[in-house]
């Protein structure tokens, strides 16, 4: 693991105000071990962002999803307020960029993305779901931005 990414992912750890309270009260060590497992569980996410074939980070007005198939990870806040989906897509995870989107009916009427590997043969209609480089497809074709494309012969 690149000591880059531990320092960002500490550095965030020890910014939540809960952290910063328990360290202000004197609960030093329990600031420290919540730290860690915070550390801890974002590694765990980077890692699923790594191997999940369908793993990829959204970034609209709504604030910066990062999808691992059965897990979502959030924040309502762009993405350069979100260092876990920065680092995530630093290091290869696919970026759908919506802000640009403007036609939000359209877009809220996609299928979603299958979390599982299984592709819905049925991919229309509500509740559906297509592979994540079907609806990248059909995301771009809305005007959104794409980073780290996993569509052969598309990387940007």
């Amino acid at each position: 693991m690149q000591s880059g990414v531990l320092r960002v992912l500490r550095a965030t750890a020890a910014s939540w105000w809960r952290h910063r309270e328990l360290r202000r009260t004197g609960q030093r060590a329990l600031a420290q071990l919540l730290e860690r497992q915070t550390v801890l569980r974002d590694l765990g996410y980077l890692k699923q962002a790594a191997s999940l074939p369908n793993a990829h980070v959204i970034c609209g007005e709504g604030g910066t999803f990062l999808h691992l198939g059965w897990t979502t990870v959030l924040t309502f806040a762009p993405i350069e307020r979100f260092p876990l989906a920065t680092l995530a897509v630093a290091r290869g995870t696919p970026f759908i960029d919506i802000r640009p989107v403007t036609d939000v009916i359209a877009f809220a009427n996609l299928p979603r993305v299958v979390r599982d590997g299984s592709v819905d043969p049925h991919s229309s209609g509500p509740g559906k779901s297509v592979s994540l480089a079907t609806y990248i497809d059909m995301v771009e074709a809305l005007g959104a931005g794409i980073a780290n494309d996993p569509r052969p012969c598309r990387s940007t």
